[in-house]
């Protein structure tokens, strides 16, 4: 479920080294969505919360920070629509990140989560994944980890939609979108001196830009910590 009627700012971090740039500890392809809401004063919640979501991205998927500086975009003050919409992607997360152990995962971690000490989330998929790259091994990155409770269960907590008591610990689901970001090159024909260097074939003259919502269900303590999702 959504944070509608939830006041929240969504944030993103890219963690994408090139592999000769990366030292041994460090884990390429590490994006991370940071949610801060609101609290319901009025539901015994006087301060928001923050939670962090650490994932393994493609790096496809992304334009590079050298294209971005080569490639401006016309009249940057502009509110702009994504010319695709990506759809959702899923995410079930299965352990917390240690934030003081996290750095094998990525250095940006723990300063760009540090008000989600114990609301940083990863997933089982990502971390062996992550093991698989260069410099890295999983028994470094399951060190960083510490896995949910209901990973040594055999029956899975309830969803906190259908949790009654409020104090009680549930699966919470959050769905977060990203509304515009860059995430291509568009190619162009046509101009006579590009023309000339690709032998009338195509040249780089633009961004292209995209919208994805990513859903994540994760373990919480307590159904206080997820009162949207009803």
């Amino acid at each position: 479920m959504d944070v509608t009627g939830y006041v929240y700012v969504c944030m993103v971090m890219w963690d994408a080294y090139i592999p000769e740039n990366v030292i041994a500890s460090a884990v390429q392809e590490v994006q991370v969505l940071k949610a801060l809401v609101l609290g319901e004063e009025e539901r015994g919640q006087s301060q928001y919360q923050v939670m962090c979501f650490v994932t393994k991205f493609q790096k496809g998927d992304f334009i590079t920070a050298d294209a971005m500086v080569k490639l401006r975009q016309k009249n940057p003050s502009t509110i702009r629509t994504p010319e695709e919409d990506r759809g959702k992607e899923n995410y079930t997360m299965t352990g917390w990140v240690l934030l003081d152990r996290a750095t094998p995962i990525s250095r940006h971690v723990a300063p760009f989560c540090v008000e989600a000490q114990e609301a940083t989330y990863v997933r089982e998929a990502d971390l062996r994944a992550w093991a698989e790259l260069p410099g890295s091994s999983i028994s470094i990155l399951e060190s960083a980890v510490k896995l949910f409770p209901s990973a040594n269960t055999v029956t899975a907590p309830s969803r906190c939609s259908d949790v009654s008591a409020i104090w009680a610990p549930c699966l919470c689901t959050l769905e977060m979108c990203i509304g515009w970001y860059p995430c291509g090159l568009k190619y162009c024909k046509g101009k006579p001196e590009s023309a000339l260097q690709n032998n009338g074939g195509s040249y780089r003259c633009g961004i292209k830009t995209c919208r994805k919502c990513h859903q994540y269900s994760y373990y919480v303590r307590e159904k206080q910590q997820c009162l949207w999702d009803e």
